[in-house]
């Protein structure tokens, strides 16, 4: 006869086992399932415990696609500026404001050339002498007299350039059109930037983009002032945004990039004086004691000593004048 006591004890752990299994499934089926359909919700949780809501997300995702366009758009405008070519003389003389062709600069530079070879063969009686001067009017002047012209005018154009983006910023906050903008500016500005914005005025209405034509600005006016200018507009015109705003903040950083100018070229005042007065105290030297005792400093260029102390001294005179002028220069 079976054990009654045993058969009781068993059918009373039936219940226990089977719950027990039940447990066992349901944390399987709940491991198994879970990251299947808990992934969407365990975000939200996540972003909700740092803060970020579904909207901040998406702001976030904007603001990500706003900075992929700049940097796209400051990629291409780099690049095109890698790839100008090299300026060429009519470009030279734009830069410099003249309305010159080729032949008549070349004219100037021959006529430059003959007078001063001409003069210093009148003087000299040296064809040798006559020939340096030649070369030195033909090539050197016209090349020094054109760079200083351009520097010249590019730093009157940096100075009324800040006035002119104010006077933009003005009329758009207003409601004027940024063509009609650039207009008032090519007919109230100063020389030279009421001739630039008439020129990339006569630019856009031939056809060109708003940002085309300020691009070809900086080929005419190659400074860092004019190449955040046309940053500015161009990613504008590509990425949109508030241009009243971006303009107003280049005012700003056009006119603090002048006052620093301004600070470093008075604090270099000193070093580019003693610079000159190292440069020009031995030829005034040489001059004073060529009238008063002609016969002592003679021996400078009649002797072989007194020639290599000339070139000994003119070398070390010129490393010093540029190592002076390398201390003092400053890029922007």
């Amino acid at each position: 006869m079976p054990d009654l006591s045993i058969a009781a004890a068993g059918g009373s752990n039936l219940p226990i086992a089977a719950g027990l299994i039940g447990i066992a499934v349901a944390a399987v089926a709940y491991v198994a399932i879970l990251p299947l359909f808990g992934d969407e919700r365990r975000a939200s949780k996540r972003l909700k415990s740092i803060g970020v809501s579904a909207s901040g997300a998406a702001i976030r995702g904007v603001t990500v696609n706003r900075r992929e366009q700049v940097a796209k758009t400051l990629s291409e405008i780099e690049a095109k500026a890698k790839g100008a070519s090299k300026a060429t003389l009519e470009l030279k003389l734009a830069r410099a404001g003249l309305a010159w062709t080729k032949q008549t600069f070349y004219m100037i530079s021959a006529g430059s050339a003959g007078f001063l070879g001409f003069l210093l063969y009148i003087i000299t009686d040296s064809p040798i002498a006559a020939a340096g001067a030649a070369f030195a009017g033909g090539f050197g002047l016209p090349a020094f007299l054109l760079r200083h012209m351009r520097l010249k005018r590019i730093a009157r154009f940096n100075k009324e350039l800040p006035n002119a983006v104010d006077v933009v910023v003005r009329g758009i906050r207003t409601g004027i059109p940024v063509g009609d903008c650039f207009r008032m500016v090519s007919r109230e500005a100063e020389e030279p930037v009421r001739s630039e914005f008439r020129t990339v005025v006569e630019t856009q209405a031939l056809g060109l983009s708003l940002g085309d034509a300020v691009t070809r600005l900086v080929e005419r006016v190659p400074t860092a002032e004019v190449n955040f200018f046309a940053i500015v507009i161009n990613i504008q015109q590509q990425s949109g945004g508030n241009l009243s705003e971006a303009l107003n903040n280049l005012s700003t950083v056009l006119r603090d990039r002048a006052k620093m100018r301004g600070k470093i070229q008075a604090m270099s005042m000193e070093a580019k004086a003693s610079a000159s007065i190292i440069a020009c105290l031995p030829f005034g030297v040489a001059g004073i004691t060529s009238l008063t005792s002609p016969d002592y400093i003679s021996l400078l260029w009649t002797t072989d000593t007194g020639k290599i102390a000339l070139v000994a001294a003119a070398i070390w005179m010129s490393i010093g004048i540029f190592t002076i002028k390398k201390m003092i220069a400053f890029e922007f």
